[in-house]
């Protein structure tokens, strides 16, 4: 079947700006006194930002040690850090294969959405210049509730008012691949497919995608 709606995660799919939330969690670890490494890393991908320090200070053994308060004051410490270093971003962080592939679905009058736990998802789109090629941006200030719950995705295609059997999602994490497949959309992963189990298909990267099969 051909789709007419695609669904796009935005960090580590469109934008290399991964590394620049692991290097703020790690400052913010290092703070606090213990390794934040790569590989804890991973259990962050597609996660809300409070979520991911539930988990940041879990790999610490500090979890029940901060007020909601604190906690919250944390989360807006990591975010400043990473804000300073997104608001340097230039069209030179877009992944291989990004900005061909949307203007590519633009060509052919596909509508394309933003699906972004981020809540800093309108400035980077901005900083690396694609935010016009996007129908429909829904970010973290957008949704109430976290990957692998689906809002994030249902959202956009009710605003574009496409059926989500029609829909495709580019995903790089677990998190945002359950939570296409919950509503029937077509799961696309982006990265290792050891890594990714429950996407439809996976592709190493976005370089020379298909697109006449999906759309």
């Amino acid at each position: 079947m051909k789709h007419s709606c695609a669904i796009f995660d935005l960090d580590g799919v469109l934008v290399d700006t991964a590394k620049y939330h692991y290097l703020a969690w790690k400052e913010l670890a290092d703070r606090l006194g213990f390794n934040f490494t790569l590989h804890d890393n991973e259990r962050l991908k597609g996660v809300s930002r409070m979520s991911s320090l539930d988990i940041l200070l879990e790999v610490g053994q500090m979890k029940d040690r901060f007020t909601q308060v604190e906690k919250e004051n944390l989360a807006a410490e990591k975010n400043q850090r990473y804000v300073e270093w997104i608001s340097k971003l230039d069209e030179s962080e877009l992944l291989e294969g990004a900005l061909s592939l949307l203007e590519a679905l633009k060509k052919k009058e596909v509508k394309i959405a933003l699906g972004s736990a981020s809540k800093n998802a309108q400035l980077i789109l901005e900083n690396v210049g694609i935010a016009h090629l996007f129908d429909v941006v829904v970010d973290g200030n957008a949704v109430s509730k976290a990957k692998p719950d689906p809002e994030v995705f249902t959202l956009g295609a009710d605003k574009l008012q496409v059926p989500y059997e029609r829909c495709v999602v580019f995903e790089d994490s677990q998190a945002g691949l359950e939570a296409a497949k919950a509503v029937g959309m077509f799961a696309i992963g982006v990265g290792q497919k050891h890594a990714l189990p429950h996407a439809d298909i996976v592709y190493p990267s976005l370089k020379n995608f298909p697109v006449e099969l999906y759309f």
